[in-house]
């Protein structure tokens, strides 16, 4: 069943590499909350993603056309987006914040920018979504650049690689299981990012609580989370899952991917942190890669001579 047309694959590349460069301004935001204002790490990620699901789930519910939704989701597809949930938000953004607390995050980033090529191989097993060689050399120049940036930058902790390494796993099977819960298109993006953020907040909040207790916050520390909260991530994912009805796995993954490039960049820019000859280096393979990644379907459709409208309409669910 369709909910509504997908997005076109231009627009879908477009609202993609925008919620990147949303994603990309967070890091900045978590430090300042990390370092700044002493928020504890799965406290402050549970603070943000549950403020997001509340926002997310009364717009739902003030929704009468996403309410009837309801009664088309099997127990197959519940179980999908608790699953979703748990591994998106819960492993992932919990272990990424605990990341970025033990480490610098260039040594976060490093290990992060093995998600495409994981999730290429993941795909093509479960999904199949077989890439093409051309999209297998674009995953490696993104995962080589960001290589090649952040390998001068290390500043390794156990603890730190170990949460790293957790949300590099629950980024891999977020990936493939939010491509596989958004192809289908059977309810509205906004309906999936409320539910399965909700299932993820709602973890991250008794972790949270229970390992680090009810921290003091001060407004400036509200004023981040609640930025965070409603712009970076209540907009954002909904956005990111609407792009997924469109992109695969591998696509929607080395654009994630950018957000290595971008968070030199903004350091760049607002810190002063200019990147050597080698960081630029880095930063033109990750971008010629992810090119690469989404001008391969493109080109088949002209060796063929068909439109590549034509192409891309094949692929929208029945």
């Amino acid at each position: 069943m369709r909910s509504g047309a997908p997005v076109s694959a231009r627009s879908a590349i477009a609202l993609a590499l925008l919620v990147t460069i949303l994603w990309s301004s967070s890091w900045v935001l978590i430090r300042w909350g990390l370092d700044d204002e002493g928020l504890p790490p799965v406290t402050f990620a549970a603070l943000r993603y549950g403020l997001a699901a509340i926002v997310l789930v009364g717009w739902v519910i003030l929704r009468e056309g996403h309410r009837r939704h309801q009664y088309h989701v099997d127990r197959g597809l519940v179980a999908r987006l608790v699953t979703l949930g748990i591994v998106m938000y819960a492993l992932a953004q919990g272990a990424q914040f605990v990341a970025l607390a033990e480490q610098p995050a260039a040594t976060t980033s490093l290990v992060l920018s093995l998600t495409p090529l994981l999730v290429a191989a993941g795909a093509a097993v479960t999904l199949a979504e077989i890439p093409t060689r051309a999209q297998v050399a674009g995953v490696a120049l993104v995962a080589g650049g960001a290589l090649l940036y952040f390998a001068g930058d290390l500043g390794a902790t156990l603890a730190g690689m170990t949460a790293a390494s957790v949300a590099l796993g629950a980024n891999v099977a977020a990936a493939l299981l939010g491509r596989n819960v958004n192809r289908e298109a059977r309810l509205p993006a906004l309906v999936i990012t409320a539910a399965s953020m909700a299932v993820g907040a709602g973890v991250l909040v008794f972790i949270g609580i229970g390992l680090e207790g009810i921290p003091e916050v001060s407004a400036r520390g509200w004023l981040i989370i609640a930025w965070l909260a409603l712009v970076n991530t209540a907009i954002a994912f909904t956005l990111w899952n609407l792009s997924l009805q469109r992109l695969t796995a591998v696509e929607s993954a080395s654009i994630n991917n950018t957000m290595l490039v971008q968070i030199a960049l903004l350091a760049w820019v607002f810190l002063g942190e200019a990147p050597g000859p080698v960081g630029l280096l880095g930063i033109a393979l990750v971008s010629g890669g992810v090119y690469l990644v989404q001008a391969t379907s493109w080109s088949r459709a002209t060796r063929r001579g068909r439109p590549a409208a034509e192409v891309e309409a094949e692929r929208l669910p029945d």
